[in-house]
């Protein structure tokens, strides 16, 4: 009740009690609830359009596939490392 209570001069009591309210009507009522609320309440700063002289001179592409060979290296790659590794094991237990 006090975290309620404390957020009513950060976020005005209006706002705080919309929040309230709405968790209320959730059910599972807590502090932690009713700031998540006040937050998500809040309007999104727009950002400034930045103004710049760069461009994209290649399209992106949504590759998947690269994804998958690059995932399927690194298995190599760390199957390649894995057997490295057990071969020193192997070599300093004899």
């Amino acid at each position: 009740m006090a975290k309620v209570l404390a957020a009513v001069p950060k976020h005005s009591l209006e706002s705080v009690l919309v929040a309230v309210e709405l968790v209320l009507k959730s059910g599972h009522p807590s502090a932690e609830h009713v700031e998540n609320v006040i937050n998500r309440l809040k309007p999104v700063p727009v950002q400034a359009c930045i103004e710049t002289d760069l461009a994209v001179t290649e399209v992106p592409l949504g590759d998947t596939s690269r994804y998958d060979r690059l995932r399927m290296e690194m298995s190599h790659a760390m199957g390649t490392a894995l057997i490295a590794s057990r071969s020193v094991t192997n070599s300093s237990r004899a």
